[in-house]
């Protein structure tokens, strides 16, 4: 299978260069914020990156991966 056809098989496996250096940059984001300003930064990244990735399918695969949680037997 080629992974490149499949928008859910590019979603198996690291693909971030440096997913330490993100995590933490994400963190960071978070410091001081309230609850509220949190959740709006969150909603604003989401769209921004969403925006970068630009494929609606990958979305919608990214989003159904997303609402999966380990140990869930919770189905679209």
């Amino acid at each position: 299978m080629n992974a490149i056809k499949t928008p859910t098989a590019s979603l198996h496996g690291l693909r971030l260069q440096d997913a330490d250096a993100f995590y933490e940059c994400l963190l960071d984001a978070h410091r001081g914020l309230s609850r509220e300003e949190s959740e709006a930064l969150n909603a604003r990244l989401v769209l921004l990156l969403a925006n970068q990735v630009a494929d609606t399918a990958v979305l919608k695969a990214c989003i159904e991966a997303a609402r999966q949680t380990p140990g869930s037997s919770q189905t679209g």
